[in-house]
C-alpha cells in the first residue's frame, strides 16, 4: 500500500468497513492492528500526538541561581546588569557547573521575558484569534471610480496607452516623442542631436564664432 497519512489512513479504513470488508482484510491490506482499525472507525479524526516529558538538561541545577540573578538585575543600574557571558562565568566559576555557554544563552532567552512580566515590567502580549465564518464578510480590492472635477465625469483607471486627462499640455518649443531633438547653442542652432549622444559637426558646417576685436575665430 503507498505511504499516506494518518488522515488518508483512516479516511480508508473506514471505506472499506463501510464496503463490509472483514477486519482481517483490512489489517492485511493497510498493514494495521487491529486497535488502529477500531480507532479509525470510532473517530474521524486521529488522535493528536503525545507530548514527550522534557529531557533533563545541565542548566536544570542551575535553573534557581539564574533566576535569582535575572531577578536581582532588574532594580540594578543598566551597566551593571548580567550578560549571558558574565552568567556563564558566574556558574563555572563560583558553583563549578558543567554546562556549555549555549544551553545557558537559550535558557536566558527563554527565562528573560518571563521574569519581566512577573515582575510588571512588562506588559503581557495577548493574541485575539480572529476567526470568520463562511460568507459573513467580503473584503473587494477592485472597481471602478468616478472622479467629479470641473469638467464631465471621466473614469479614474486608464489604460497606458491612453493620455492623463489631467497632464498639462506641453509647450509648443517641446519635442515630441517622435521629433528630433534641436541644439539650442548658437553655434548649432537647427542642427538635429541624437538622444543621450553628442553629434560632431563638420567644420564646414559650423558658423565662424566672432571675437570681441571683430576678428573671425576658429571654429
Amino acid at each position: 500500500m503507498p505511504q499516506m497519512s494518518k488522515v488518508e489512513l483512516y479516511a480508508a479504513i473506514r471505506r472499506d468497513h463501510r464496503d463490509s470488508m472483514k477486519l482481517r482484510e483490512i489489517e492485511r491490506k493497510c498493514n494495521v492492528s487491529w486497535r488502529t482499525i477500531r480507532k479509525a472507525v470510532d473517530s474521524v479524526w486521529p488522535e493528536p500526538r503525545k507530548k514527550l516529558p522534557p529531557r533533563p538538561t545541565a542548566p536544570d541545577s542551575y535553573k534557581a541561581v539564574i533566576d535569582g540573578i535575572l531577578r536581582a538585575d532588574l532594580d540594578a543600574p543598566r551597566k551593571q546588569r548580567h550578560t549571558v557571558t558574565r552568567i556563564f562565568h558566574r556558574l563555572v566559576e563560583e558553583h563549578g557547573a558543567d554546562v556549555s555557554y549555549q544551553q545557558v544563552r537559550r535558557y536566558v532567552a527563554d527565562r528573560k521575558p518571563q521574569i519581566l512580566v512577573e515582575s510588571g515590567k512588562t506588559p503581557l502580549e495577548v493574541f485575539v484569534p480572529q476567526t470568520h465564518q463562511p460568507g459573513m464578510e467580503a473584503e473587494v480590492d477592485f472597481g471602478d471610480v468616478t472622479v467629479r472635477e470641473d469638467r464631465p465625469p471621466a473614469p479614474a483607471h486608464r489604460r497606458r496607452d491612453q493620455p492623463r486627462p489631467h497632464r498639462r499640455p506641453p509647450h509648443p518649443d517641446t519635442p515630441g516623442p517622435h521629433q528630433p531633438l534641436r541644439s539650442t547653442s548658437p553655434r548649432l542652432a537647427g542642427t538635429p542631436a541624437r538622444r543621450g549622444k553628442m553629434t560632431r559637426i563638420p567644420l564646414s558646417q559650423q558658423r565662424p564664432r566672432v571675437c570681441a576685436r571683430g576678428r573671425p575665430g576658429r571654429g
